[in-house]
């Protein structure tokens, strides 16, 4: 009666769905997410061209090792899961949280089983861009992916304190001058000491989540560890 009246269609194509179960995707549309696979740098989680080999440090991160232990993200930031996110993120569609951090907790499923983590902390939002847009996508992406994984949350463990312009519109080094000391911790007692994951909807240049990580370490983490739903993915 349920599926008569509600009928069960994919958040994409709005196909119908029989099983959707909780992810309300129909096969075709998840056939097309690009899920990020090794080889891969084993820090920042970004993929390597090549389809064989195994995983290790890139480049960057052999340079410069960012604050974070490692970083990963589920999938490629193009196609169906670029259009969902942008669903999420912009259009007010704040029922794609779910399908989206189920998705990624599948995709980062042995990763995440290897960090034991204490806590899950979002990637804030300045207070002005909280009231404009209404909601804190990370805080409800990792809403859900902190009961999924049984880790305690803190929605407010940090803050962003400096508003700053847009990260989509500006260079890497823009966004890296952009956000430095944008974000203090608000409960330095909460995190002293823990392994905390942090999250975000999308990994660009990785400016905001580097920055996030050296606040965490300063504030007394023992480690950090990046959690992405999506990432964009250039050449190696």
């Amino acid at each position: 009666m349920l599926n008569v009246l509600f009928p069960p269609v994919c958040h994409l194509c709005k196909a119908f769905i029989p099983d959707a179960e909780d992810i309300h995707l129909c096969s075709r549309c998840l056939d097309r997410i690009e899920t990020i696979c090794s080889p891969l740098c084993s820090v920042c989680g970004i993929p390597f061209n090549t389809e064989e080999g195994i995983d290790h440090r890139c480049g960057a991160c052999l340079s410069h090792h960012p604050a974070y232990t490692a970083a990963r993200a589920a999938f490629v930031f193009t196609g169906p899961a670029q259009e969902l996110i942008h669903r999420f993120k912009y259009g007010h569609k704040t029922h794609l949280d779910k399908p989206l951090a189920l998705l990624t907790a599948r995709s980062l499923e042995n990763f995440i089983g290897k960090i034991e983590a204490d806590l899950v902390i979002p990637v804030p939002l300045h207070k002005k861009r909280l009231r404009w847009r209404g909601y804190n996508q990370a805080v409800l992406l990792a809403s859900v992916l902190a009961k999924k994984w049984e880790i305690p949350l803190t929605r407010d463990g940090m803050s962003r304190i400096r508003w700053t312009e847009p990260q989509i519109n500006l260079s890497g080094d823009e966004r890296r001058h952009n956000i430095k000391g944008a974000f203090a911790i608000t409960k330095p007692g909460l995190i002293t000491g823990k392994r905390v994951m942090l999250v975000d909807d999308v990994i660009t240049t990785g400016s905001t989540v580097v920055e996030c990580a050296k606040t965490l370490k300063k504030g007394g983490a023992a480690e950090v560890f990046v959690i992405a739903v999506a990432r964009t993915v250039q050449s190696i």
